[in-house]
């Protein structure tokens, strides 16, 4: 009998993989499942981008092999796109590697930093692939909390308590995911100043400060930020492109080479067409980001209905695809809430525990359903 690679008996499969099963099975038994739980977005990319895509398809190599760095046209529009939205400058040579999709940049980057036994901040609440990339690379999860009291940013005071002596990355996301909090420029030049003390890499995961976000920021705009610090970024949310897999990672120029070194070993250039479409992009208006935030400004007014409908708590100070809410008073299991809910009303929300153990207590809902479907799902109640 063939056995499976001892790095599997400590990750699970990804809760959305195994969990939306359970939902497609509702919805083939003819159950009228609403889906709140993902934040895939459901609007189409801007039709400048398909339509660059499409015309891309007639270029002569367009079907050939592409660079593992991306075609220098989409570096560049990437280093535009920082500039003109961030004030940060890059130089699209070597601050810059195109990816497919950031999430494959959490393990690219994990790969190249990271030795079996070293250690990994990861918030709590957090991005679960954090854990199971760290897991999988046979480096050691260590949590530091995020919690209400204090807006979902770290306490200084108790990181520095913590053993940091085997600590070489450290994972942070503002516009953080899930809660929604939007972080602030005080805010990164701490974690820059806290990760040079300690000689720590820090990744921002930054693909939410266009959606309903009137301040985007980046990491790299901290002075100093690029002597320890990298960026992950998606085109996924920000312009409705989540099924074409395109990102990035910019920032310290060693840190982009040590990581193409890993990716070039893992896939053969992404496609031409999407680079092409990407750059299209890359390019839109402000118009773009005023137009699909009027339309998720109209969603979260009625998601946040729909969560006070059940008893909830609204953070109200969140921004990005999510709706993050406290379960009523009374309810102790979050998943025993939202299963409940599923199986009841057939409306699938995420419970908060997926996230962390700081997640108890709380719900999230995406922003990734038409109105008419979000009214629906009030009227149920």
């Amino acid at each position: 009998m063939i056995t499976t690679a001892q790095r599997l008996a400590i990750v699970e499969e990804y809760y959305f993989s195994s969990k939306l099963r359970e939902v497609r099975q509702l919805a083939a038994e003819g159950k009228p499942v609403i889906n709140m739980g993902i934040g895939s977005p459901d609007l189409k990319p801007a039709p400048a981008v398909i339509a660059a895509m499409t015309a891309a398809m007639q270029d002569e190599n367009a079907h050939q092999y592409q660079s593992y760095q991306g075609l220098p046209e989409l570096r560049q529009a990437m280093a535009d796109f920082y500039e003109r939205n961030y004030q940060v400058s890059l130089n699209s040579t070597t601050e810059i590697l195109p990816l497919m999709g950031s999430k494959e940049g959490i393990m690219h980057i994990s790969l190249a930093f990271l030795n079996e036994g070293d250690a990994v901040l990861i918030p709590n609440p957090g991005y679960p692939t954090y854990t199971s990339v760290t897991n999988l690379v046979g480096a050691v999860p260590l949590y530091y909390d995020l919690k209400e009291s204090t807006n979902w940013e770290p306490d200084f005071e108790a990181l520095e308590k913590m053993d940091l002596s085997k600590v070489k990355l450290m994972w942070i996301g503002y516009p953080h995911m899930p809660t929604g909090a939007r972080g602030n420029l005080a805010l990164f030049e701490k974690l820059v100043a806290f990760a040079q003390k300690h000689n720590i890499l820090l990744v921002n995961d930054n693909p939410y400060s266009f959606v309903l976000n009137d301040q985007p920021m980046s990491l790299l705009q901290v002075e100093g930020a690029k002597e320890v610090a990298l960026e992950l970024n998606s085109l996924s949310k920000t312009f409705n492109m989540a099924g074409w897999r395109v990102g990035m990672v910019s920032g310290n120029a060693a840190c982009i080479d040590a990581v193409l070194k890993v990716k070039s070993n893992m896939d053969s250039g992404m496609f031409y067409g999407i680079q092409k479409g990407a750059i299209a992009a890359l390019q839109s208006e402000a118009s773009w980001f005023d137009e699909m935030n009027a339309i998720y400004a109209k969603r979260r007014i009625l998601t946040e209905a729909l969560a006070e409908k059940l008893g909830c708590e609204v953070y109200k100070e969140g921004v990005g695809l999510f709706v993050w809410a406290k379960l009523p008073a009374g309810i102790t299991s979050a998943e025993d809430f939202i299963d409940k809910i599923l199986y009841e009303k057939y409306i699938f929300i995420t419970p908060g525990t997926i996230f962390g153990s700081n997640g108890e207590g709380y719900i999230r809902f995406a922003l990734c359903v038409k109105e008419e479907k979000i009214e629906e799902a009030i009227r149920r109640f």
